[in-house]
């Protein structure tokens, strides 16, 4: 098997990930000549081209499968930095950009739970880079190599990766007392969601819809929709009369204790599951970054149920 360059797979990693050559050489502290080259001769090792040209710039099926070798050389950085952490604490070397380890964490759980899963992790020196996305859509950040690992509402297993349930998110749609007041007097019923805006992450969030289906035993909706995102944004909007919108409930306990927000449909209980994917390699900053995020949903989410 050939032996691939290491600074050629950092530099098509960063071209992927700063989206374009310029960047990329930014990131490396090189030229953009030098950037080009090192593609190029990593190109011309693989026998395929890594890199599509267009706007924006997108790995080809050889890219990511490259891609998600750069990724695991990072790892074994990772955990080669932790071990000597270990043994010799001044022996290690100062950390570099690269050696960030990617994830991609739905946005409510970042809302939530999970930056506190990781704290502690952060705090002992793991360089991560968190992305992220919709629950239903970080599962592809890993399944096109450029992430190690991911929550993500996706139940199956990912060829390579091994999954770990973690629990059920629960969701409330809220609303402040002066919207209710004014649009929705009687609440949220069959006949009156379709006239009032619900508030979502951006255009993939189905969670909206997928509530009103559940809450009224309904195939399918169409809402009209405002876009925030961002899971604080949204709880932002919602207390500014925006509309009405499906949060997690941590994310506003509070308010709704205070009254500052209204349950509008407090009749119905409402989970999103959520599992963590990760490539299926022996690693111990894996390992430690997995056991944190099971702790942390132990006592954050609540327990899955089956369907």
């Amino acid at each position: 098997m050939s032996t691939f360059d290491p600074d050629a797979l950092e530099c098509l990693a960063a071209i992927v990930e700063e989206g374009g050559f310029e960047r990329a050489a930014q990131r490396l502290s090189i030229t953009q000549s030098a950037v080009s080259q090192r593609l190029r001769s990593l190109e011309a090792q693989v026998g395929t081209v890594l890199i599509v040209r267009s706007r924006p710039l997108k790995a080809t099926a050889a890219g990511q499968l490259m891609l998600k070798h750069a990724k695991m050389m990072r790892l074994l950085r990772a955990d080669l930095e932790h071990d000597l952490r270990e043994l010799a604490p001044n022996s290690a070397r100062g950390q570099r950009d690269e050696d960030r380890v990617s994830v991609a964490i739905n946005a409510d759980s970042i809302a939530t739970w999970a930056l506190p899963a990781v704290s502690a992790l952060v705090r002992g020196g793991l360089p991560v880079e968190i992305i992220h996305d919709d629950q239903d859509f970080t599962h592809e950040w890993l399944r096109e190599g450029q992430v190690m690992g991911c929550v993500t509402s996706l139940g199956q297993a990912l060829r390579g990766c091994r999954l770990e349930p973690l629990g059920a998110m629960p969701y409330v749609a809220v609303a402040s007392p002066a919207f209710m007041a004014e649009a929705l007097p009687d609440g949220l019923t069959r006949h009156n969601f379709h006239q009032v805006p619900f508030i979502a992450f951006n255009r993939k969030d189905d969670l909206q819809r997928d509530f009103v289906c559940r809450a009224f035993s309904l195939a399918q909706v169409t809402l009209k929709q405002l876009y925030v995102p961002s899971s604080e944004g949204q709880v932002r909007a919602a207390h500014a009369s925006w509309g009405v919108t499906v949060v997690p409930r941590p994310l506003v306990a509070t308010a709704l204790a205070e009254g500052s927000l209204v349950n509008v449909r407090p009749a119905l209980t409402y989970h999103v599951p959520l599992f963590w994917h990760c490539w299926n390699l022996a690693s111990d900053v894996l390992d430690r970054l997995s056991a944190a995020l099971r702790e942390a949903a132990t006592t954050s989410l609540d327990p899955l149920t089956p369907r």
